[in-house]
């Protein structure tokens, strides 16, 4: 169950900090102005967040790959409800080997995509989490079975950051940005 989503902000982003994010974000396939000028009303959440996020998504110790991270932000932001948050991260994940079909899949029942065992492990991780702030047994075994403890960490790490991401966005009514898509709608395959 989720609460009616604000369709205006409840915090209005900071001009002075939507003109800096501009600059920062011109050249990235994200485009998170709303959100940084929002975040800017309080420079130690901005900060802190930020660093966080970016440290969470751009680390790697192990096997995960930057797709599969994004697979698991895609699946986070689906369970939150926050299409702010998943129409940036589409964007991004576009860009590191996700398809326009996976992003939709990512908002539907694990058994209708075409996932990996590992993918489907991994999507069932985070629905767990994001569903009781714990994983089942059977999803650990499963997700133990194709990831090793420092991706399931960072994988646990990526969920709840993004939790936390996408309550802010939420709760704060951050608006999509011109031409950033909220959620995904079925790939017509006859014109694909």
């Amino acid at each position: 169950m989720h609460f009616s989503r604000p369709s205006e902000p409840r915090l209005e982003p900071l001009e002075w900090a939507a003109k800096l994010a501009r600059e920062a974000m011109k050249d990235s396939p994200a485009y998170v102005v709303n959100m940084r000028a929002t975040m800017a009303h309080n420079k130690l959440v901005s900060k802190a967040m930020g660093m966080f996020s970016q440290t969470i998504l751009l680390q790697f110790e192990d096997d995960l790959t930057r797709r599969d991270v994004e697979i698991a932000v895609l699946r986070t932001c689906w369970n939150c409800g926050s299409a702010y948050t998943f129409g940036q991260h589409g964007l991004v994940a576009l860009v590191d080997g996700v398809t326009e079909t996976e992003l939709y899949d990512a908002t539907r029942p694990i058994s209708q995509g075409k996932w990996t065992p590992a993918e489907a492990a991994m999507l069932q991780l985070v629905d767990d989490l994001c569903a009781d702030d714990c994983v089942s047994d059977s999803a650990w075994a499963e997700a133990s079975q194709h990831y090793s403890a420092a991706d399931l960490c960072q994988l646990l790490a990526v969920s709840g950051c993004y939790r936390m991401v996408c309550g802010f966005n939420n709760s704060a009514g951050v608006q999509l940005e011109d031409g950033v898509p909220g959620w995904p709608t079925p790939v017509d395959t006859a014109q694909a």
